[in-house]
């Protein structure tokens, strides 16, 4: 909703009115209460409301709500951090992967190379780029993406998954 910048200066301006009220006394329970708000700014630094909102949607299996919440990230470079942008790359990816494989692949690779937090999502992304290769009968590729899926599912949350494209790697 608001610049990262924007977010920034709000934390900071909140912080020094709270310090302000707390040398002037009298005020200590408002100072507190500014403190604790401007940590939920400097949380929204680090994690985009938007994102956190497009995750919830695609947990519904919403996949419209998500991208309406997508869509209002109007400048990512600018507007999130790199971690943001991979995510933001990741939820468009997920989306797309549905119809258009192609711009799938573009969204998840550049997701990989923003960086993704989370090892499951990286994982997630890299066994979806090895489908996406195997559709395209680019078996050396999958496969590579195949393994370093496997490395990084460390709960064996994709076991499943991985079986099953590594027997359809099989047959091509």
């Amino acid at each position: 909703m608001f610049n990262k910048n924007i977010k920034l200066i709000t934390a900071a301006g909140l912080i020094l009115f709270s310090i302000y009220l707390f040398i002037i006394g009298g005020n200590i329970g408002n100072g507190i209460f500014l403190i604790l708000l401007s940590t939920l700014f400097i949380l929204f630094y680090f994690k985009n409301e938007l994102i956190i909102l497009s995750f919830l949607q695609l947990r519904k299996q919403n996949f419209d709500g998500a991208k309406k919440y997508l869509d209002k990230i109007s400048n990512p470079e600018t507007a999130l951090v790199k971690k943001q942008q991979g995510y933001y790359n990741y939820l468009n990816g997920l989306m797309v992967s549905q119809t258009n494989l192609n711009q799938a692949e573009k969204f998840f690779r550049k997701a990989i190379e923003l960086g993704l937090s989370m090892d499951q999502d990286l994982a997630l992304a890299k066994l979806q780029l090895a489908g996406i290769a195997a559709s395209k009968r680019r078996k050396i590729e999958a496969e590579k993406w195949l393994s370093e899926a496997k490395k990084l599912d460390k709960h064996n949350m994709l076991k499943d998954q991985i079986v099953m494209m590594k027997q359809q790697l099989k047959r091509i």
